[in-house]
């Protein structure tokens, strides 16, 4: 069985003809990039990906993590892939290398990352400190930066984010951990923490938590919270390690997939000497998190791609080797030879359907990256406002958009393997299982959906959205121009006056009394939304290779003829469902809304 990573092709045609990287780093702010190193980087992240990281995902999903006596050992094989991604400096792509980063563009960093999270679980236990990091980075004193901030961009020492609580998970401002100050500046912290990602491991010799308590006599809820830097082993002023710090792994949930990822329970101050330091100013904490939180949830979302297009390539080298049936055409033909399934018009339906959602999540990801680039790299004031604007728009829907359709490719995928893909003989057993929490941690799904209807759309009296819906015109009216995309085009502006129609009703409902019935379909309306951003990305797609469908080498050619069917399958076999969607927003239903509890049903 072939071992497949993400499609470099498709990779190089996002990164250098849809994006343009090679405009974006004429910058000064990347000085002596070129192509020719974009290339090296994600070349060398392959090989890394392909030789080291990969052979151990299937590994890591049988033996799992162990737990004994309060500390946690992850699979044996981890160990020399984990050392190679910090002495290869690949946990911190995009950080100034005065802090042990490479200097990279976000969007050169995400194709790489793309090759990395080939074991999302082992380079997530050197990626993660990367947001510890960056809230020191952004918040903490010149002491602070100075002890923790390349260690922890390095990779040297891990990182984690010490949120939830056994009552409160998604509300945040139940949290009952507590600090007291101390004399030395310090504070005493106490309290209990679960689900916590790489809590406790044997791939460092330090973990640095950060931790959400409330300090005594804080005002309650979100407004009382602060963030402290507790470290599993304390840190000296000078940078040395000192004692363990009271703060300790008492047990590791037994999940579903992610099996090699440590997911703790964490204790502090069960001996009263769990000691932190306040990072930020006193009741901040939330602000000062939500800097680790965004990035988390964009990680998460694009997780959920990598393990949808890893299936996805999977399902189609399998459709291509496995002969079954014989070929439609040869009709009552007894005689006739079996054929690869791949031939069949449903497994080519499933094939395309996982393409154009895989080529749409790719070409999203990659471009709220280069947002991110541009807000430190464009001139042009509008412009960078645009960006700015757009990764906050963009997040929840990459964040719950990419991490459905992600499981769902996965899910599909399996059926293109039949019965073998239900086994654990086959890759995407195991996807589909790791998958499956990406619509879970950092926010569900629906927590997302109620961020953008009740955050995101209203964002600078809505010009935000209306810049998103511009720049969809702006491909639109591009490709009206084309030879062949012109029907699509029609068919595109078709919907995105019905999604602005959508938006709009949906947006004034949930700020009038009927408020309740709006959320109700504000999960709907994310889907939608992300249906339209696909219909985007893949139109935008279709607009740069119908041109160079004609002339070229063959496997150029199917390349090119492949963004365009990729397009047309889209907008005319997937978009019909969404208008469809949109009409059930526009009725308002409140069945969901007026139905008793009691009506559910159950014991």
């Amino acid at each position: 069985m072939a071992q497949v990573l993400a499609d470099r092709r498709d990779v190089d045609f996002v990164l250098f003809e849809q994006l343009g990287v090679e405009e974006l780093i004429k910058h000064e702010k990347f000085a002596g990039l070129n192509k020719k190193t974009v290339d090296m980087t994600i070349n060398e992240a392959r090989n890394l990906a392909i030789k080291e990281i990969l052979p151990t995902n299937s590994i890591g999903d049988r033996e799992g993590v162990k737990f004994e006596n309060g500390k946690v050992t992850v699979p044996e094989c981890y160990h020399k892939p984990h050392k190679l991604l910090l002495e290869g400096e690949w946990t911190a792509l995009q950080e100034d290398p005065e802090y042990g980063g490479q200097g990279l563009p976000s969007l050169v960093a995400r194709a790489a990352l793309e090759y990395l999270f080939a074991n999302y679980c082992l380079a997530n236990y050197g990626i993660m400190g990367h947001g510890t990091g960056k809230m020191v980075e952004l918040y903490g004193t010149d002491k602070q930066k100075e002890v923790f901030l390349k260690k922890l961009y390095s990779g040297e020492w891990g990182g984690t984010m010490l949120l939830t609580e056994p009552e409160a998970g998604s509300d945040v401002g139940a949290l009952t951990s507590s600090a007291v100050k101390n004399a030395d500046g310090t504070y005493s912290i106490t309290g209990q923490k679960i689900f916590i990602t790489n809590g406790e491991h044997d791939l460092t010799d330090n973990i640095i938590h950060p931790v959400l308590a409330r300090i005594e006599g804080a005002p309650a809820g979100t407004k009382g919270i602060s963030i402290f830097i507790v470290p599993k082993i304390w840190v000296n002023e000078d940078g040395s390690m000192g004692e363990p710090n009271d703060i300790v792994c008492t047990g590791v949930e037994e999940k579903m997939g992610i099996h090699s990822s440590s997911t703790c329970v964490m204790a502090m101050g069960s001996k009263g000497k769990c000691r932190g330091l306040l990072l930020g100013q006193e009741n901040e904490g939330m602000k000062v998190m939500f800097h680790m939180m965004n990035e988390a949830r964009l990680n998460v979302g694009f997780q959920g791609f990598c393990y949808g297009a890893e299936a996805y390539l999977y399902a189609v080298n399998y459709a291509r080797e496995r002969i079954q049936g014989r070929d439609l055409v040869a009709g009552k033909d007894r005689d006739a030879q079996p054929v690869a399934i791949i031939n069949h018009p449903d497994v080519r339906r499933m094939l395309l359907w996982m393409k154009s959602h895989v080529d749409g999540m790719r070409s999203l990801t990659y471009y709220v990256s280069k947002c991110f680039d541009m807000i430190e790299t464009e001139q042009n004031a509008e412009k960078q406002a645009i960006a700015k604007g757009f990764t906050e728009l963009l997040t929840p829907i990459v964040k719950a958009y990419c991490s459905q359709r992600g499981f769902e490719v996965c899910s599909m995928a399996m059926q293109v393997y039949g019965g073998y893909g239900y086994t654990r003989e086959y890759p995407v057993e195991q996807l589909t299982r790791d998958c499956r929490i990406t619509s879970i941690y950092e926010g569900t799904d629906g927590i997302q959906a109620m961020d953008l209807l009740g955050r995101k759309l209203g964002m600078e009296k809505g010009k935000i959205f209306m810049n998103f819906i511009d720049e969809i015109k702006k491909i639109i009216s591009q490709s009206k121009t084309i030879t062949g995309l012109e029907k699509m085009a029609d068919d595109l502006e078709k919907a995105l006056v019905r999604f602005a129609e959508t938006a709009s009703h949906i947006g004034s409902k949930a700020r009038s009394e009927n408020f309740k019935t709006a959320y109700a379909f504000a999960h709907p309306f994310l889907e939608v939304m992300g249906d339209m951003t696909m219909a985007w990305m893949l139109l935008w797609r279709a607009s740069i290779a119908a041109p160079k469908v004609d002339g070229g080498k063959k496997k150029d050619v199917d390349f090119y003829q492949g963004q365009v069917m990729t397009a047309k399958f889209f907008i005319e076999t997937v978009l019909p469902g969404t208008l469809g969607r949109m009409d059930a927003i526009t009725a308002s239903s409140n069945a969901a809304v007026e139905i008793s509890n009691d009506a559910f049903g159950g014991l």
